[in-house]
């Protein structure tokens, strides 16, 4: 059987670090200044070919502490009626951009970023709704510039082994997956994980990581079933997913914002079954068990955070031309949305960017 999730160009070649240089630097441009555009960045000055050249945020003071923390050669706040990304946008010297915004915001700056010419690398989700994906991946077809959704755990060496065994037929027929995700997170009302105009609640922020392990295992379903929590906000605190497939196989994903869970991931197969082991998004070790024979652990390194992995498709992509990764394909991000579209109806979950 052939992976559902293609394999990283970089796992083929002789030096798979991803460190290493694939052609020509490129400027980047980091939008927004958080805590996860701090941890992509600190992966992405690991490239060789990777230039930190400008980085925007609301207020120019912002923008300067984090431009003098990782060496950004420029810095925009908003000014003068002009917000600092439009300012860094109209740079031209910028190759590329990382949109690490709440989610409410990646439509519209993703959208102005293609627009000026720029490829883009956007945080999951790519957008709140299945519209405005669609409409971002129209825009970059049409003016034939790179886009992709930053769901760096697929180019990851822990996952992708996760894929290739229950590809491979060591476990059998895959019959069902389960994947949990949560975290009590403190409720506040300004927090970007739980207003509803910043796209807040479990399912934007956490379940895109039980899903994957069961795009790669299984692919997109035929049947959702959701169920879930609302806060007084409106937006999911909690909720529980159960895909259905045509061939019999299910698999069951919780993703929470209220509880601790064991954050594990099991891939059950007719022959025996695979399991992460500390973390589903970053998996460093697999659990693997045929039969009733003793398991047996296999152990990953990552370089840096593992977010240079997808750094380096993004890069090696641009470069060779490509318009998208044949590893977070277009299609995929759309189906993604088209599916989350689907749960939040079910749950009565409205986001205002959905009234646009």
């Amino acid at each position: 059987m052939t992976a559902l999730i293609a394999t990283p160009w970089l796992f083929s070649q002789v030096d798979p670090d991803p460190r290493t240089a694939t052609g020509a630097r490129l400027r980047w441009g980091v939008i927004a200044t958080g805590g996860i555009a701090a941890s992509v960045t600190r992966d992405l000055e690991l490239l060789a070919d990777a230039e930190l050249y400008a980085v925007s945020s609301r207020t120019q003071a912002a923008a300067d502490a984090f431009a003098a923390d990782f060496g950004f050669a420029r810095a925009y706040g908003d000014q003068n009626g002009q917000t600092g990304y439009e300012r860094l946008l109209a740079n031209d010297a910028v190759d590329v951009v990382y949109v690490a915004t709440p989610h409410a915001h990646h439509h519209e700056i993703a959208l102005a970023a293609l627009t000026a010419g720029k490829h883009v690398l956007c945080e999951k989700a790519l957008t709140v709704n299945a519209r405005e994906a669609s409409e971002l991946v129209s825009l970059a077809r049409a003016k034939g510039l790179f886009l992709m959704e930053a769901m760096w755990s697929r180019f990851l060496p822990g996952m992708q082994r996760a894929f290739e065994i229950a590809a491979s037929g060591e476990i059998g027929e895959v019959k069902w997956v389960g994947a949990d995700l949560g975290f009590p997170a403190p409720y506040s009302p300004a927090s970007r994980l739980w207003a509803p105009k910043d796209g807040g609640g479990a399912l934007l922020d956490l379940t895109v990581y039980p899903l994957l392990w069961a795009l790669g295992t299984l692919g997109f379903p035929q049947t959702v079933s959701a169920t879930g929590w609302l806060n007084d906000d409106g937006v999911d605190a909690q909720n529980a997913l159960t895909l259905g497939y045509h061939h019999g196989a299910q698999a069951q994903l919780t993703s929470s914002l209220l509880a601790h869970g064991p954050r594990t991931a099991t891939v059950a197969g007719s022959h025996g079954f695979l399991q992460s082991i500390g973390s589903i998004n970053n998996p460093k070790e697999l659990l693997v068990r045929v039969g009733f024979d003793e398991p047996r652990r296999e152990s990953f390194d990552v370089v840096g955070r593992g977010y240079s992995y997808e750094l380096r498709e993004v890069t090696r992509c641009i470069q060779q031309g490509l318009t998208e990764s044949p590893v977070m394909p277009l299609e995929d991000s759309l189906n993604t949305m088209r599916l989350f579209d689907g749960v939040r109806a079910q749950l009565g979950v409205s986001y205002p960017n959905d009234a646009r």
